[in-house]
């Protein structure tokens, strides 16, 4: 990572009636985005989790990915690669909720270890 890395964190809920729906759901939704590995220039980094809190509030599905810089991350909202993956998942995803950063802005902490 260097001082212009971008983090892109974008967390979705999915459609379902059931649980077993919206699992499915989400597993789909993993599975398209985690295609984009390696081919988005630009995309240091692509992880994608689903819930396992199972609170009501939370969201079905994270996408963590960082970029080398802004401009990468301009370049992947329309790359033929990510649009493909948009198309594909049509009405899956209910509500969507985005936060970018500049590593720049971040302090990194890490949690001491007790001995």
């Amino acid at each position: 990572m260097n001082d212009q890395t971008i983090k892109h964190i974008v967390m979705w809920k999915v459609r379902g009636d059931t649980r077993e729906e919206r699992r499915n759901a989400a597993l789909f939704l993993k599975d398209r985005f985690e295609s984009l590995k390696g081919r988005i220039p630009g995309m240091q980094r692509i992880e994608v989790g689903l819930d396992t809190s199972g609170v009501d509030y939370a969201c079905d599905v994270v996408l963590y990915t960082e970029f080398d810089t802004q401009e990468s991350l301009d370049a992947y909202a329309t790359h033929p690669e990510h649009l493909r993956v948009k198309g594909e998942l049509g009405d899956l995803r209910t509500a969507r909720y985005q936060v970018d950063y500049p590593l720049s802005q971040c302090v990194v902490a890490t949690a001491e270890r007790r001995q």
